[in-house]
């Protein structure tokens, strides 16, 4: 059985340029970086290179890098930090409805800690509007953290508006990039962010990896007590073999100019060769211009997305809804965007990579007109 993975928004292989980086560190380099002899310089050496490597990917400086385990735990560092940190100042925090998991969970918990959490709609293409922001902001709002990209549907979100009202309004501002690095161009510094999210496992390097930008001249609580680690900012022997590969993927993405315009001609020639058999019988999901190259959020009107799915165990993919005992329930997102249940339950997000060839998405398409 050919199998064909368009589930990259999900997770991503490990390039072998990352792996092959990654192999000395578990093999001869296995010091502490924190140790004062050879094989603690070694390894600390090779931290400070990928902190190097990341900052210059986002344009920022090594010093505002500080790796975690992954987008997750830099998500939690964020929000549970500046709303502990400044608790003199407000407890009022702006979102959005179509944020990941990584970020309403937190948001809920601290509502349980005497936050105040006000979660803004979004337009029917998944795009936050800046007066929702603005007319949400208060007195008491210590942070604003908004998406760069939609891991769902791929709207792109209008970063930079929002952090001009942010400083106007003396607020700081968070985005969570893990969907966008790698995929379209990103600059903390062009953005006016003060955090900013990445994950590894969505930029060919492990899973288990990522890091947080925290804007030089900000200090925030650390979200994990302990010895000094990371400039005291997050305690943990550091994970070397892990950073050594965020690094170098973080290298080769910054050098890869020609990905974005790759994944564009591959995505659109899926969405043509699916509509060229459905017509309107296949609906496309998400903004039509400001929206990743990567990622065809389509839906499928009268069907259930997981049925669809099973009948395509050689393809790897994600549905936007969840069948339980008969019943179809829309993913967050797609209800905020306002999409009909009729529509929505047939959803299906392909999200293509680095390593997708037409070839795959010619087999994929038979396959979907031979069974759905």
């Amino acid at each position: 059985m050919n199998q064909i993975y368009l589930d990259y928004n999900a997770s991503t292989p490990i390039a072998p340029e990352v792996k092959e980086v990654m192999l000395p560190f578990l093999q001869e380099h296995y010091g502490n970086p924190s140790a004062l002899h050879f094989a603690g310089s070694e390894a600390k050496k090779a931290v400070e290179q990928a902190r190097t490597q990341v900052a210059n990917f986002i344009g920022a400086k090594p010093n505002e890098i500080v790796f975690t385990s992954g987008g997750s735990e830099a998500n939690n560092h964020v929000l549970k930090s500046v709303f502990q940190t400044f608790s003199g100042k407000g407890n009022h925090i702006i979102t959005s409805k179509i944020e990941h998991p990584a970020i309403i969970n937190p948001c809920k918990y601290l509502e349980q800690q005497g936050a105040r959490v006000t979660y803004v709609d979004v337009d029917e293409y998944g795009v936050v509007q800046l007066d929702a922001i603005e007319n949400a902001i208060m007195r008491e709002t210590v942070l604003i953290s908004i998406m760069h990209s939609n891991n769902e549907v791929g709207s792109i979100q209008p970063i930079q508006e929002i952090s001009k009202l942010a400083k106007r309004y003396n607020v700081f501002f968070h985005t969570d990039a893990s969907q966008s690095l790698g995929k379209v161009p990103i600059d903390v510094n062009e953005l006016g962010v003060d955090f900013l999210t990445i994950a590894g496992h969505k930029l060919y390097a492990p899973k288990g990896i990522g890091a947080l930008f925290l804007r030089q001249g900000i200090l925030l609580e650390p979200f994990i007590h302990g010895a000094g680690h990371e400039q005291g900012r997050r305690a943990g022997t550091e994970n070397v073999l892990f950073t050594v590969g965020l690094g170098k993927a973080c290298e080769l993405a910054k050098h890869s100019s020609i990905e974005q315009h790759k994944l564009t001609e591959i995505r659109d020639y899926f969405w043509e060769s699916l509509k060229e058999h459905y017509n309107e019988k296949v609906v496309r999901n998400g903004h039509p211009e400001k929206q990743l190259p990567n990622t065809l959020n389509v839906s499928f009107p009268g069907q259930i997305g997981q049925e669809l799915l099973d009948k395509l165990p050689e393809i790897a993919a994600s549905t936007g809804s969840a069948c339980h005992s008969g019943q179809v329930t829309l993913s967050p997102v797609l209800q905020a965007m306002g999409i009909s249940e009729h529509i929505g339950m047939g959803t299906i997000r392909f999200s293509v990579g680095r390593y997708t060839t037409k070839e795959e998405i010619d087999v994929a398409v038979q396959l979907i007109k031979e069974r759905v």
